[in-house]
């Protein structure tokens, strides 16, 4: 059967018919807002761990991350199939393949996240712990925590799942808004287990990972409510078919599993990365330096131009669907630019005030505060180039070349700068500034493949449609 519930809102008409620029800020700004309170959430748990434990805490979860995101970024390769699906039937203004595209992509999520990442990522952490080499105190503390996060994944999925789906669709404030819920939830919950609250104990690193398990299932449960109450622009019904839609599913991975891949070797070089920093004279130093600086620190920059990245491919699918690839090829240009305002004013605090920042995690004095405000210099020019490839690479995957990308972030993430760093370490030694010249290399090189290939244009002729119901 099909949904044929009546719809309470409507598919905003100004993505593909008002100006260019606003279309791109109005899904863009809900966005990078929601992605800077999520990210400020890390550097608040950063922060309480690294006072309350110490750099091994901040070290532990910056490996754990690392090894989370590398497998989760594989489950969440079906959101960007079922992004490129959303936004272009959204463009063509068909609800009913939007509705059909985001249901089968909850399923396969479910699936995955219960059938495959809760058993396999209990069992195999303490192995993908030794396989980055991080030191024993830190996997102490980094075994609990990661593997909670797998094991409650299904939270964290089904939030990301809906916001892209939503934001495809053209809604960029309702996930804005439930994410600053989670994000609240987050920080309460970690105040509590991580310093521990009356009866209850102080979990340390662990309570951080039970915080967000917490927040992320409530949130997740609101998205379902939500999206069975009829005040979402895209609605589930109980009168609407349940089961497996095979021909859905394979469009999914058809877009989705290059992004997929793309996902975990840009995360593998990440992990690789972790293994060439360990093998530094102070490596963990060095790590909970990494850990802080480019995971933390740098997302003030990466999390606002993942959010242009999300607008970039929305307006560009969309517009596609609607039969204006003009209006597509320039979408991508305006989200560069305002990424750039963004990352030149995050670079400059880098620059002027690195002690400061690396001081609200407890990183006071030492090694670890030489390598971080190192790291911190490299990062503000990186952040440059980051937020123009991101742009681009929206642009593309948004207007189904999810193929491009993953071949430009094989070359740029994993060859180039791990070959750099293999290079020096087996001939005149390895230094903390090589690994993080490597980075910047990484990123320019990345910016610059990412215009190129979507100025080609090839994505024009990328046809995209599922069976009617």
């Amino acid at each position: 059967m099909t949904d044929s519930a009546p719809a309470t809102k409507k598919f905003d008409r100004s993505i593909v018919e008002g100006p260019l620029g606003r279309a791109v800020w109005h899904i863009a700004w809900p966005t990078m807002v929601q992605n800077v309170i999520g990210g400020l959430q890390g550097i608040i748990d950063q922060a309480m761990v690294g006072n309350f434990v110490g750099y091994t805490g901040n070290a532990a979860i910056g490996v754990s991350l690392q090894l989370f995101i590398l497998v989760i970024v594989f489950v969440a390769s079906v959101f960007t199939g079922m992004g490129v699906l959303v936004a272009r039937f959204a463009g063509a203004g068909d609800r009913d393949k939007v509705n059909r595209s985001v249901y089968q992509a909850f399923l396969v999520a479910v699936v995955l996240a219960v059938g495959v990442m809760a058993p396999v990522g209990y069992w195999a952490a303490p192995t993908l712990l030794t396989l980055i080499n991080a030191p024993a105190e830190v996997q102490v503390e980094a075994l609990p925590y990661i593997r909670i996060m797998f094991v409650f994944s299904i939270g964290m999925l089904m939030f990301f799942m809906f916001s892209g789906a939503l934001r495809a669709a053209g809604d960029a404030k309702t996930p804005m808004r439930l994410g600053i819920l989670m994000t609240a939830m987050n920080i309460v919950f970690n105040i509590v287990l991580i310093r521990g609250l009356g009866p209850i104990p102080a979990f340390g690193t662990t309570g951080a990972a039970m915080g967000t398990a917490i927040a992320s299932g409530i949130t997740g449960i609101i998205f379902m409510w939500l999206l069975f109450s009829n005040r979402l622009v895209i609605q589930f019904t109980r009168t609407m078919s349940f089961r497996p839609d095979w021909d859905i599913i394979r469009q999914l991975f058809r877009f989705g599993l290059p992004a997929g891949i793309q996902g975990i070797a840009m995360n593998l070089g990440g992990v690789l990365m972790l293994r060439f920093i360990g093998s530094l004279e102070y490596s963990g130093e060095a790590q909970a330096a990494y850990s802080v600086g480019y995971t933390e620190l740098f997302s003030l920059i990466t999390w606002t131009s993942v959010g242009l990245m999300g607008a970039t491919a929305a307006v560009a699918g969309q517009n596609l669907g609607a039969g204006k690839p003009d209006r597509s090829a320039r979408s991508a240009q305006a989200a560069a630019l305002m990424g750039l305002g963004v990352a030149a004013s995050v670079g400059v605090l880098f620059l002027a005030i690195p002690r400061p920042l690396l001081s609200i995690f407890g990183m006071h004095d030492g090694v670890v505060v030489d390598l971080g405000v190192e790291l911190l210099g490299y990062l503000a020019i990186s952040g440059l180039f980051v937020t123009v490839a991101l742009a681009y690479t929206g642009g593309l995957q948004g207007t189904g070349d999810t193929r491009s990308p993953l071949y430009i972030s094989i070359v740029s993430q994993v060859i180039m700068p791990l070959g750099i760093c293999a290079v020096i370490q087996a001939t005149s030694g390895l230094e903390s500034h090589d690994i993080w010249l490597a980075i910047v290399i990484g990123h320019v090189t990345r910016a610059a493949l990412s215009v190129i290939r979507f100025r080609q244009g090839k994505w024009r002729d990328i046809h995209v449609d599922i069976s009617s119901a």
